[in-house]
């Protein structure tokens, strides 16, 4: 079998059997596409053919293109995935990445909002206009949730449940979990309603529940523009980003007491680890206070 062939039986294999986000299928397929022009630069036909050493020549290509480790990182996780597919495929006897180490991330500490900064981005947007209405929901929600900015944008009518105060979300691999959303975020969204949704709406049968100017549903592109928009109004010189407000709604609920693994399972970690760079977040936090405060710091 081609490679081109093998490449889209696993893409296959992602979207059914496991149930893979469409941004890990795109990311997943190009990085495979790469990797199959590398083997024909070096005469090698077929991925059964591909041995250790190649694989170490090809991350050598890698580095002298000086690619992100965090790059590098998540196209040896495809090629991991899609030889260990062959190998149950039985396409190979033998996968030539089982010895390739995992690459050691840099930690980076997550950039988040001080309370001053989260209260002036949520001044910001004129809710008594149709997108201004919007756009104080989108933060609203973004804060009070955590949700990611791909899952804001999925939101339909029916996923929100104003009188319990919950939205329903689809994380990555479309894992459902419900969030909660807070009293003004819960008031924002009926305000965007109310004076909002209904004007920007062209189609009474769309069920999105963020619309743009257009009537249709927002993208994350245009959440982005959004939130860029705000922070240049509140003259942020610094760089705040969508994200930054789940960083900054998981930061906030540590630093008042909130436990870690309620914290994960708001955000939709699947592991732990992945939440605990935020205690690194807040321990830096309290030592800045405790060293502006305390006179002989």
């Amino acid at each position: 079998m081609d490679n081109d062939s093998l490449i889209e039986q696993f893409v296959q294999y992602l979207m059914i059997e496991k149930n893979a986000s469409g941004h890990t299928i795109n990311n997943y397929t190009r990085d495979l596409q790469q990797f199959n022009e590398f083997l024909q630069n070096q005469t090698v036909g077929r991925f059964a053919e591909v041995t250790y050493l190649l694989v170490r020549t090809f991350l050598a290509e890698l580095n002298a293109k000086e690619y992100a480790r965090k790059s590098v990182s998540r196209k040896l996780s495809a090629l991991r995935s899609f030889y260990l597919f062959l190998l149950r495929e039985e396409v190979i006897a033998s996968s030539p990445f089982s010895y390739i180490k995992t690459i050691k991330q840099d930690k980076k500490l997550p950039n988040f909002m001080y309370m001053e900064e989260m209260q002036a981005l949520l001044q910001a947007p004129d809710n008594k206009t149709p997108l201004g209405s919007r756009d104080l929901a989108i933060i609203e929600i973004l804060y009070a949730s955590g949700m990611r900015v791909s899952e804001l944008v999925q939101l339909d009518l029916q996923s929100v449940d104003l009188y319990l105060g919950i939205a329903l979300v689809f994380g990555k691999g479309a894992k459902e979990r419900y969030v909660p959303l807070g009293d003004h975020s819960i008031q924002a969204i009926q305000n965007y309603l109310a004076i909002g949704r209904n004007k920007l709406a062209r189609d009474v049968n769309d069920q999105a529940l963020l619309l743009n100017y257009n009537g249709t549903r927002l993208s994350d592109r245009s959440v982005r523009r959004i939130i860029d928009k705000y922070v240049k109004q509140i003259s942020q010189s610094r760089n705040i980003s969508p994200h930054t407000l789940r960083h900054t709604f998981a930061t906030h609920l540590l630093e008042a007491g909130a436990d870690l693994r309620t914290v994960q399972e708001l955000l939709g970690h699947v592991n732990i680890s992945t939440t605990q760079i935020y205690t690194h977040v807040t321990r830096d936090h309290l030592q800045s206070i405790y060293n502006r405060a305390h006179p002989r710091a």
